[in-house]
């Protein structure tokens, strides 16, 4: 075994799973298991790495590493690594879909403690959308068990009762026929890619339909790029022989709808993007899909003023209406359209953008589906639409929320933001491209259901599951409802969308349900530092401390609401936690400052409670400044269809009506507090926010807010002496308003927070960077900090920070024998020698290979419990060690350290046989081939006398 003399994850011979050449997919978050052997543990009884895990590299790039027993499929939410419930960072994956690894700065690297960033081993995790990847079985999430009020789900779910029909449906095919064709423009090439990006577009335009069209653009998101057969890759280009996955064709039935109802249509290709997005910024690809949305519309521009340039589909359909536009973007598609959107209004800085034209088009509105929201920051002023599926397997936290939530006291509020919830939809089948039977390249559902543990919300025969084509016609029916509101300013289709609890009956049988901020709501009860409460409590949405999260361990299952972002904790994201034990309990909620709720007509209010719960009721009082109380009325407040692998803790919209207030002469202008009064034994609840609300739906007029843009620094680290360095921060724009910084602690992952007011072209947000240099061998070092719009501000680039580039040679690292020919029985040595200490652990893998001749040293030659613990390998049947599959030794140098020993041991046996000999070479860790001039360990075993 090899000989460790430092903490945990210190060298050892392990059976460990040689690397392969390093890829671009990034996975989705199906869950899967591990079954690579775990690191043993270490003398001083930290313990070992989890099974699947360990860590590799050597020299300047330490990495840990994860794989997976099966591939884990391509999609558009990131693998991340967590410890403790805080991020690590994302690993980048190999091209096999099930390794992937994670550099390691020197805050995990290095210092006299070794990897003191990662935290406890046992606590690492591997985390996607949502979902735990690691040490699960295959199908299961980190969902801990149900909570004592909140009953294990029965076998299968009910759907929700139907809704009552809206009184206008937007599914309704309209009056025109449709002509599709495409246009293929030359490729162009984006900041931070190094490749082309393809200028693909299908369109579908009504035929007949007089004058200017408005125009509706689809983007799709991050799916497998090439296939050949039953291959799939995320090449780009693709290799020779394979076919470009066509995701932009996925969307024509929503297409031929809008088209039939007078809209232009336009479904743009992103494989460029797709393929290269994990090499770009840290935005994953945001920032590329903008620019590339924003190029095309640039086109349709040019187009609509000179026809004759256009490709021939387009000069056959109406020009369009650049003034009305709809943005539509699936998945990693809808943090591209939302990126579009904000940077029509507020410009982003010249030298990330691949656009640089002028704006020529009006975004009045948007439609999210399954979205990324990497950022959390999402444009205040454009109306939009979030479909969240809630058998989603792939952003299966429904981070999408966020485009409602998160824009609350940005802006003016007059924008409307929606959330629509489609029971038993999964994230693919929104495009027919990415579903099984339609797509002219492989597809998968993404929500695995284990056939052993079905899941009785989203399992395959649940009753609650859609079906493709019900998923999708849904998904269109909504797109439409969008465009009619947005777009073509038909307030008959708000009911749809904005939790009046209507139903548009040509998406039937399909359950949607929605809820929304914004438009006229007003005087809100925010939990987000605007409140106090009595008889629950003010719990923090992003927490470490279970004690203050608001969904604790006895959930199961998990919140939209309370999506994380790449923090351990956050400042101002609140919500209101009710638990009690008794009818009549009352949970008061008192507004620091009066709120007026004049002119409203109902008080809505944003509750969820536990899945497949049912009976909860409270009655809403509210009481101004004066004293003067009214009950307004009762609420009924049933849960989702939910298990542990779902985010069904998502707020319905309850609405009472403020009538009796006027009764009871309660002055609306100055109301003071909001009560709760629960009518059941026990239950729990949790309140997201309450608000005036009145019918209707206003023009927007997006505000003048300053933008903020982070940037990442790359210095040298010198020699000696001690610099400062400034995290790089733009603001452009107008006006002031108010932003959150982030800034992380490169050692332990913990972020701190400070609240700023920026203006334009200000230097406000200031975070120095010292660094000291030295001459000593380490690793790079990286500080990061991220930002979020609180108030009166807008945030593009969200991450930055400083990275420290060591600038010092690697010493050598050889091999001295201390025992290479030996009696059996005892043990073979090596010694590893560094020629100078340095500030990093420095490690080196060996492979086995057959010696150079003679005799080799079998199973029987070495301890059964040492092969047993190195790679899991029995023994029997006897075998040479070249033969035994997947042995390898590890060494590690500690840091500050000059040398570590590794030892193999052997057996004395009473068999008479020729001096046995063994070779170990050195492997490159990324491929798991010798490596040229590599180091070598060779030894024999001389027979017993």
């Amino acid at each position: 075994m090899v000989r460790a003399r430092r903490i945990w994850v210190t060298a050892a011979a392990l059976c460990a799973v040689a690397g392969v050449s390093p890829g671009t997919a990034v996975a989705q978050g199906r869950p899967t298991s591990a079954t690579a052997t775990a690191i043993p543990a270490s003398p001083d009884g930290r313990g070992a790495l989890p099974p699947g895990w360990r860590l590799a590299g050597e020299n300047a790039a330490p990495r840990l590493e994860w794989r997976s027993d099966r591939p884990v499929p391509m999609g558009d939410a990131r693998v991340e690594f967590r410890s403790d419930g805080r991020l690590l960072g994302v690993p980048k994956p190999d091209a096999d879909g099930r390794t992937f690894r994670l550099p390691l700065d020197g805050s995990q690297a290095s210092g006299p403690r070794g990897l003191v960033g990662l935290g406890r081993p046992e606590a690492l995790q591997v985390w996607s959308g949502g979902h735990r990847l690691d040490g699960r079985p295959s199908g299961a999430t980190a969902a801990p068990p149900a909570s004592p009020v909140a009953p294990a789900p029965p076998a299968e779910q009910a759907p929700p009762p139907r809704l009552p029909a809206n009184g206008v449906d937007p599914g309704k095919p309209g009056a025109y026929r449709t002509r599709t064709g495409e246009y293929a423009l030359t490729s162009v090439r984006l900041p931070g890619f190094a490749k082309p990006v393809e200028m693909r577009a299908v369109v579908v335009a009504p035929v007949g339909a007089l004058g200017k069209r408005p125009l509706a653009l689809f983007l799709h998101g991050r799916h497998y790029t090439c296939y050949r057969g039953g291959e799939i890759s995320i090449d780009w280009p693709c290799k020779s022989g394979y076919l470009p996955v066509p995701s932009y064709r996925g969307y024509l039935r929503d297409q031929r709808l809008l088209a039939s109802q007078g809209y232009l249509t336009v479904s743009v290709s992103a494989n460029g993007v797709n393929g290269q997005d994990d090499e770009s910024a840290e935005d994953g690809g945001a920032q590329a899909r903008s620019s590339l949305i924003r190029l095309h519309l640039g086109h349709w521009a040019d187009w609509a003023r000179n026809p004759g340039s256009a490709p021939a589909i387009v000069r056959s359909a109406p020009r369009a209406d650049l003034n009305r536009v709809l943005l539509v973007g699936h998945s990693r598609g809808g943090e591209g359209v939302d990126r579009a959107a904000l940077d029509s209004l507020y410009p982003p800085p010249a030298d990330q953008d691949g656009y640089h034209g002028a704006v020529r088009w009006n975004v009045r509105g948007m439609v999210l589906i399954g979205p990324t929201l990497f950022g959390q920051n999402p444009v205040p002023d454009v109306p939009s639409v979030s479909v969240l599926p809630g058998c989603d397997g792939d952003v299966s936290d429904l981070e999408g929320e966020l485009y409602v939530d998160g824009t609350r006291t940005v802006s003016t509020g007059r924008a409307l933001h929606s959330a629509v919830y489609v029971v038993g939809a999964d994230h693919n089948f929104f495009n027919s491209e990415w579903t099984p039977g339609t797509s002219a390249a492989p597809a998968e559902d993404d929500f695995y259901d284990d056939p052993d543990r079905p899941d009785p919300v989203c399992g395959n025969h649940a009753a609650t599951r859609l079906s493709a084509d019900r998923q999708h016609r849904a998904g269109s029916v909504y797109v439409a409802a969008a465009a009619r509101l947005f777009v073509a300013g038909d307030d008959r289709v708000r009911p749809l969308l904005d939790g009046s609890g209507k139903r548009a009956p040509s998406a039937d049988p399909a359950r949607v349900l929605s809820h929304a901020v914004g438009a006229r709501r007003g005087g809100g009860f925010l939990p987000d530092g605007g409140v106090s409460v009595s008889g629950g409590r003010l719990c923090a949405v992003v927490d470490p401390s279970p004690a203050k999260r608001c969904l604790g361990d006895d959930a199961s299952g998990y919140s939209p609401h309370f999506a994380q972002w790449q923090t351990d904790r956050e400042s101002g994201r609140h919500a209101i936690a009710l638990r009690w034990t008794h009818t009549g309990a009352r949970t008061r909620v008192t507004a620091r400052r009066p709120l007026s709720l004049s002119g409203a007509e109902d008080l809505a209010l944003r509750l969820f409670v536990p899945p497949d719960s049912r009976g909860t009721q409270f009655d809403v009082t509210l009481t101004d400044t004066g004293g003067h109380r009214a009950t307004l009325g009762r609420i009924h407040a049933d849960g989702l269809p939910g298990s542990q692998r779902t985010a069904a803790y998502w707020a319905r919209e309850f609405r009472v009506p403020l009538t009796a207030a006027g009764r009871a002469r309660v002055d609306l202008a100055s109301v003071k507090s909001m009560e709760l009064k629960a009518h059941s034994a026990s239950g729990r609840a949790w309140l997201v926010d309450a608000w005036g609300w009145r019918p209707g739906t206003p023009a927007v007029r997006p505000a003048a807010l300053p933008r903020v843009d982070l940037g990442r620094l790359t210095v040298a680290e010198g020699d000696s002496g001690a610099r400062t360095y400034r995290v790089p921060a733009r603001v452009s724009g107008h006006g002031s308003g108010q932003v959150r910084v982030y800034v992380l602690d490169p050692a332990t992952g913990r972020a701190t927070d400070r609240l700023v007011t920026v203006h334009p072209g200000g230097q406000d947000i200031d975070v120095p960077i010292e660094v000291r240099g030295n001459t000593r061998y380490g690793p790079d070092i990286t500080y990061d900090v991220l930002v979020k719009a609180v108030h009166g501000a807008v945030v593009g680039s969200y991450g930055g920070g400083v990275t420290v580039h060591d600038d010092d040679p690697a010493p050598a690292m050889t091999v001295t024998p201390l025992a290479n020919r030996v009696t059996e029985g005892q043990s073979l040595t090596w010694r590893v020698t560094l020629s100078e200490p340095v500030d990093m652990d420095m490690s080196a893998l060996f492979g086995v290979a057959p010696p150079a001749g003679g005799a080799e040293l079998s199973t029987k030659d070495v301890p059964a419990a040492w092969l047993r613990d190195i790679c899991g390998a029995s023994p029997d049947p006897e075998r040479p060690l070249s033969k035994v599959n997947g042995l390898y030794l590890w060494v590690d140098v500690p840091a500050h350290r000059t040398s570590a020993d590794i030892t193999v041991p052997t057996v004395e046996d009473r068999t008479a046989e020729p001096t046995e000999s063994v070779r170990f070479q050195q492997l490159d860790d990324m491929t798991g081939e010798p490596r040229r001039n590599g180091l070598v360990l060779a030894g024999s075993v001389l027979n017993a006398p």
